[in-house]
């Protein structure tokens, strides 16, 4: 997905906001940060996706600032609530496994959407923990179809993982694969980048001890193929069924890998506008090649 003028605004509110978070106080440098990146910003390539706008972004801030890890201090405490809130998840997945009828890959899979919304880039202010306790449902079910029969025991399933505390409720959708007989490999960045979940973040939450974890290589907030390691790339080919979790692999992948699932929240009119779901819908759909609109519909969540 190409960098729109829609975009633009976005990217200012974020350099202010990574600024004051960076270095509070210091209006001067603040102000130095947005008249820099002002003058950066009409020299960039809008043709690529928004993620590597914002991977230029975050090399100013710390060249400006000193401060790499921004996000440090939100991303724990991020990881910390949404672990204590798993038990009560995991009983809500088992009571679905043992009802009639009972749907647990697909409860697992709209909690780790909910999960989306735990985003540090998009201005919003959500209660993702009320809409945990009352999912509207309804993915699109003819996607979900085809991912659950893809989801074969044996397969090679690759999550790319984005945010923290989602990386948490991502933990039950790999263990709901896991049940299935699929081998689950998770990726996360490989540098900090906003509120993204990286190694550090995975051991820490423990899905290192779940399943396979690797770094994509890419210092974006979003999985940008031309930055992934050679070996991450060999492993996307690879793989039987490919899950990318968030609004930014969305954005990096659509157009220009196709067959890819992405599950996100739709957290700005321009996704809202591609994806052809509504703002603040859950989206549940497949990339497409350069021009050809991906599947989706009606089908999304309410």
């Amino acid at each position: 997905m190409k960098t729109s003028l829609d975009c633009v605004p976005c990217f200012f509110r974020m350099a202010l906001q990574e600024a004051r978070l960076a270095r509070p106080n210091e209006n001067a440098l603040h102000q130095d940060i947005i008249m820099t990146w002002s003058k950066m910003l009409p020299e960039l390539d809008l043709s690529v996706p928004p993620p590597v706008i914002a991977s230029h972004l975050s090399a100013l801030i710390k060249k400006k600032t000193g401060c790499g890890d921004l996000y440090k201090d939100d991303k724990f405490k991020a990881n910390q609530r949404v672990l204590a809130l798993l038990p009560s998840l995991k009983k809500k997945i088992d009571a679905e496994r043992d009802a009639p009828n009972g749907d647990p890959l697909g409860l697992a899979l709209e909690l780790a959407i909910v999960g989306n919304y735990i985003d540090r880039g998009i201005d919003l202010d959500v209660d993702w923990e009320a809409e945990l306790n009352s999912l509207a449902g309804g993915i699109n079910p003819q996607i979900f179809f085809e991912f659950r029969q893809k989801a074969v025991a044996g397969g090679q399933v690759l999550i790319l993982g984005d945010n923290t505390g989602e990386i948490v409720l991502d933990m039950l959708l790999v263990e709901e694969l896991q049940s299935m007989g699929c081998h689950v490999t998770y990726a996360v960045r490989s540098q900090p980048v906003i509120n993204d979940a990286t190694l550090e973040d995975a051991q820490f939450v423990g899905m290192t001890r779940l399943c396979d974890v690797v770094e994509s290589g890419v210092d974006t907030p979003g999985t940008v193929v031309d930055r992934c390691l050679p070996d991450f790339l060999q492993r996307m080919q690879d793989a039987d069924l490919i899950l990318a979790k968030g609004q930014g692999n969305f954005e990096s992948l659509e157009g220009v890998w196709p067959g890819i699932y992405c599950a996100f929240k739709v957290k700005c009119q321009r996704v809202a506008d591609d994806s052809g779901l509504p703002f603040g819908r859950s989206a549940f759909c497949l990339t497409s090649v350069e021009g050809v609109g991906h599947r989706d519909g009606p089908g999304g969540v309410d």
